[in-house]
């Protein structure tokens, strides 16, 4: 089974830019589509963007689209989230997740433990 670290998180300002990385551990993620969620305080947790195994296709939440850039180096075991651009509406908890069976939103059963986003105004 695959384990998760998330980090890169932290405090920016609005327009700043922040890298997240998730380091995989346990198993290569190869062969898991890869994904990030984000959980803002008082809200339920929503998908941000994914990146698929082997053939690397990507999609994006409408809010990401256009800053955010996730990305994987499967020699270093580990994802990328590029987030350029950021404004008080990207605070949240980011999560790093993997799925085997597939890239849909419900799909993603292996979870890291979050790295907390602040942007400030």
């Amino acid at each position: 089974q695959v384990q998760l670290v998330e980090s890169g998180g932290g405090l920016v300002q609005a327009g700043g830019s922040l890298r997240l990385s998730c380091a995989a551990s346990g198993r290569s993620i190869i062969n898991y589509h890869m994904g990030w969620f984000r959980q803002a305080p008082g809200k339920e947790r929503e998908f941000v963007a994914a990146i698929t195994a082997y053939n690397g296709r990507t999609k994006y939440a409408d809010s990401a689209k256009g800053r955010f850039a996730i990305s994987r180096d499967d020699a270093k075991n580990t994802v990328y989230l590029q987030m350029n651009d950021l404004n008080p509406e990207d605070t949240a908890v980011y999560y790093c997740a993997g799925a085997l069976t597939g890239w849909g939103t419900d799909e993603f059963g292996y979870w890291g433990q979050g790295t907390q986003v602040t942007v400030s105004s």
